[in-house]
């Protein structure tokens, strides 16, 4: 930047701003001000033409003064003057006043406009500089309309200097994220790749921010950065701190720098295995130069060197491939645990928590099980104590359940209230998961509702309930267990609950013990009638009425209490209802009636756990996993790493109605073998459209249900008949998925070439890629083989692939087809907006063709909190505060494909009244409107 001559003091402007100073009073300063701006006004209007000098104090007085506070209508013209001045200090004043107060709708956008490119063209890297830093400043779409095509030009030309290419590619990124769709791809992305090879490390540095926000878009057409971001961060690791002197902070050299080439590098999956050398080499030693002794004691030294370690750390577990380094991480981070600093043992904690979830380092994190408990009780940050229950949560397995659940619930009696519904939740996801013996589930739950009984959520005794209804050999132990708990002085009023129904379904298992007899089981549920809310009374007087059916010789008591005028009086009409209903049915019905219509109630259906939903939903569905996901119960080799153990082949027991027959993650897959008849090798990826040898089934009947129930969830059962089961688990990012197909053979009798195929039709093969290996051709009864499909969205779409399976079961040919769940919305990425930006992308969707709208019938119950989670689910931020309308759901995304990716607006209206929904979509494709309109009517 050119000094500033003394002539440019402006010792008007330093009077004004000392006048301002001094004033005693807020009506002395507007005086002071108003007599300025007459001033000014006078000069700009007078017949005397301004020199160059004069017009840039008084822009400057005028942008004093609108920082003041103060509203400024005049003087744009005489900033925009400025700009064509050959001054760099008047030049740079109109630029600043530019900048700050000339809005993106104003009628002089299209001189300064014209200015910009001037300076632009005029390759006097000054001039350029301000120009690209006022683009950058304003940011607007008009700017973007206007430069976005100019500034990868000066970006990769070969004669701009150093310090323009930073300000372009920072002005590029400014761009590109206020108006992705205006920043044309081209041949310059290639070209600006190359920058991660300059000498001049502030060009890199700026470059790397622009290839990393580009490749999460577009990671096909800056894969190429990979090795060289490996190569050039490799040259900085193994360099002394006195090699790049101008970029070395407090002894490290380029940590900014090293911080952005890791998290380019975690766009991408591990790189091939001469290029995955070296970064291991580079891994290895940010690692043990962690371990080294600190050459500098102030604190922006370990600042900087934990920086980079912790993006090291970062990138290795997205990386998931090399077990030496996820261990040395693990380890490392162990040591962090119990550092004096809080902000290093919080993020060790946060990052261990995704240690955790691989098979490699499991078993690593575990082993500081006894430093997260420590942490838990002795932590004075609940933040800090808050990640220590979410390690603890991904640390657990069956080896140690019962260690972690006590230690959850001992804590949980002081924990901060803000966090005490989540540890609720966790301790009755994990007592369920790893539930051995249920009577130690039973007791878990029950010793949960005592101690945190306001923060027990109905899902989770919803849940007791439902375990204790489907499992015969638990439900004597239940309700010996909640008939003690009840006898204490105060019980919480969701024990009460349990008590009340598991009493009422098997109150007569204990009714042997004159310690439990029926009329003592009946006195003390109605000792804690009046102290309870309505909903929970209604729900003792079905217990009653359970009660009349089972112990026929309390009949009489319970009449009395159905008969009394506080129940047939009730002002509740719920409880007035039951009570009259209640008692004529148990004074006219015969035995066998009432036997028949008081029954014990049969075992629910088996789904995904309610808890476990709620906590996603709690969470956040990028934070919190399914722990059978997330760990993966050492079964999916996700990146490459060593194939793992088959299956074990020996025939599986009948399942009880809780089990999962395929595992989905409980158990190892067998590893894929060869084609069945090919003659190709069988480690290479085989043709999925290639024609079968047979006639392809119709789908089998059902399967458009399960398909539908799909759209919004990635795993679970696809279709399962008296032979097969077909489980899924899938993962998108952007527009690439990956699905595990888990297919289990039901019976004790081996499947004969077994052959999945995926077919798709004429119309979708160009719009979707799919890559799978083959698997075993025999399954072995019992058993279950996976299969691995590798997905790339090209193009929109709207049909779906089909996935046929053939194989021979005892001697018979069996042919299967089910459509496999790749729909359009799996491409989605959240987007969050505020209200303002929402409405105004909203106007902007306006044509015809742009909107479909659809008003339909609801198919199922119009819960507020289910039809989130199906929003969520979907793909799209639901936005929460946009429509003024409360009632109504808005949400937001981009769909990612290949080569586009096109922004959709979704709004849906509920009316409880009528029954009835109307969804409008908005994107800028009308196929992909109908496609998404169609999909997402099909949820509600």
């Amino acid at each position: 930047m050119p000094a500033v001559s003394k002539g440019d003091g402006m010792r008007g402007l330093a009077v004004f701003i000392s006048d301002i100073r001094n004033c005693k009073s807020k009506e002395a300063e507007i005086k002071r001000i108003n007599k300025e701006l007459a001033n000014i006004r006078s000069k700009f209007k007078g017949d005397k033409a301004l020199d160059g000098y004069s017009k840039k104090k008084y822009v400057c007085k005028l942008l004093f003064i609108f920082l003041l506070g103060h509203d400024i209508d005049f003087g744009h013209m005489e900033a925009v003057n400025l700009l064509s001045s050959n001054r760099y200090t008047e030049k740079q004043i109109g630029y600043l006043f530019i900048s700050v107060l000339v809005n993106s709708n104003s009628e002089l956008i299209r001189l300064i406009n014209n200015a910009i490119k001037n300076d632009l063209a005029s390759r006097n890297p000054t001039f350029m500089g301000l120009a690209l830093h006022c683009i950058a400043s304003v940011g607007s779409r008009e700017m973007a309309e206007a430069f976005a095509g100019e500034i990868p030009k000066v970006l990769v030309a070969g004669d701009t200097m150093d310090s323009v290419k930073q300000s372009a590619a920072l002005c590029l990124l400014r761009l590109y994220r206020t108006s992705p769709d205006l920043v044309p791809m081209g041949d310059w992305t290639s070209r600006v790749v190359h920058l991660l090879n300059d000498q001049h490390l502030g060009v890199v540095t700026a470059a790397t921010s622009l290839i990393t926000t580009l490749a999460q878009k577009n990671p096909e057409e800056f894969k190429t950065s990979v090795s060289l971001a490996v190569s050039r961060l490799s040259r900085i690791v193994t360099s002394a701190s006195t090699d790049l002197q101008d970029y070395t902070y407090y002894f490290v050299p380029a940590p900014w720098l090293s911080v952005k080439l890791l998290r380019l590098l975690q766009c991408y999956p591990p790189p091939d295995p001469a290029v995955r050398g070296r970064l291991t080499e580079c891994l290895e030693t940010i690692l043990n130069k962690a371990q080294e002794p600190p050459k500098s004691k102030k604190v922006q030294h370990s600042n900087a060197k934990n920086a980079v370690l912790f993006e090291a750390i970062s990138l290795i577990i997205h990386h998931d491939s090399e077990p030496n380094l996820l261990v040395r991480a693990c380890n490392q981070l162990g040591q962090f645990l119990q550092h004096r600093e809080t902000n290093l043992r919080y993020l060790a904690l946060e990052s261990m928590c995704t240690l955790a979830s691989s098979e490699f380092s499991h078993e690593a994190v575990k082993t500081h099980i006894e430093t997260v408990i420590n942490a838990l009780k002795t932590e004075r940050d609940v933040s800090v104590r808050q990640r220590a229950v979410d390690l603890l949560y991904a640390m657990c397995d069956r080896s140690n359940a019962p260690q972690i659940v006590a230690e959850m619930l001992s804590y949980l009696e002081t924990a901060d209230y803000s966090i005490r519904e989540e540890i609720v939740l966790k301790v009755a996801i994990l007592a369920e998961k790893y539930a051995v013996d249920y009577t130690w589930y039973v007791d878990t739950i029950l010793n949960l509702i005592r101690i945190a009984g306001d923060y027990v959520s109905e899902e989770v005794w919803y849940r007791v309930i439902q375990i204790v209804i489907n499992r015969d050999d638990v439900q004597g132990y239940a309700a010996k267990t909640v008939f003690e708990a009840l006898q204490a002085p105060a019980c919480h009023e969701n024990l009460v609950k349990v008590g009340g129904y598991i009493l009422g379904e098997f109150g007569n298992l204990i009714a042997g013990d004159p310690r439990s007899s029926p009329l003592i089981q009946f006195n003390l549920l109605h000792s804690k009638f009046h102290l309870c809310s309505v909903p929970t009374r209604a729900l003792l007087l079905s217990t009653y009425i359970k009660f009349v059916n089972l112990f026929p010789e309390v009949k009489p008591t319970i009449q009395d209490v159905l008969r009394s005028d506080s129940q047939l009086r009730n002002a509740d009409v719920e409880l007035q209802q039951r009570a009259v209903e209640y008692l004529r049915l148990s004074t006219v019905a015969s035995t066998d009636i009432l036997a028949t219509v008081l029954e014990e109630m049969p075992p629910f259906p088996e789904r995904e756990s309610s808890i476990l939903a709620k906590l996603k939903k709690k969470k956040g569905p990028s934070t919190v996993t399914d722990l059978e996901d997330t760990k993966r119960e050492r079964s999916v080799d996700v990146n490459g790493g060593p194939e793992p153990a088959p299956a074990s082949t020996s025939a599986m027991s009948t399942p009880s109605p809780s089990a999962d027959l395929l595992g989905l993650g409980a158990a190892p897959p067998a590893p894929a073998g060869p084609p069945p008849s090919s003659g190709g090798g069988g480690g290479l990826l085989v043709d999925v459209f290639s024609d079968s040898a047979s006639v392809v089934a119709p789908l089998a009947p059902g399967s458009e249900d399960n398909f539908a129930r799909f759209v919004c969830k990635n795993n679970g059962v696809l279709f399962e008949n008296q032979l097969l089961q077909i489980g899924l688990k899938s993962e998108f990012r952007q527009n690439l998925g990956r699905m595990f197909i888990f297919y289990g053979n039901k019976t004790s009798t081996q499947f004969l070439n077994f052959t999945p195929t995926l077919i798709c039709s004429d119309e979708l093969q160009p719009n979707l890629n799919l890559q799978t290996k083959p698997v075993d051709p025999t399954v072995e009864g019992g058993a279950q083989v996976q299969q691995v499909v590798n997905i790339e969205c090209v193009s929109d779409f709207t049909e779906a692939p089909v996935l046929n399976i053939q194989f021979r079961y005892g001697g018979t040919f069996q042919n299967v087809s089910v459509q496999l769940p790749i729909t359009l919305n799996k491409f989605f990425q959240p987007t969050e907006m505020a209200s303002q930006d929402f409405f105004q992308r909203w106007k902007q969707l306006s044509n015809p063709q742009q909107e479909v709208q659809n008003i339909f019938k609801a198919k199922h119950p119009m819960d507020t909190e289910v039809t989130k989670a199906k929003i969520i689910g979907f793909g799209s931020a639901l936005l929460e505060e946009v429509d003024p309308n409360p009632a109504n759901f808005v949400g937001a995304g981009i769909i990612h494909t290949k080569t586009t990716q096109i922004g959709c607006l979704l709004r849906l209206e509920p009316n409880l009244q009528a029954q009835m929904y109307r969804l409008t979509l908005r994107t800028s494709k009308e196929a992909v409107s109908q496609r998404l309109c169609e999909l997402l009517s099909a949820q509600f």
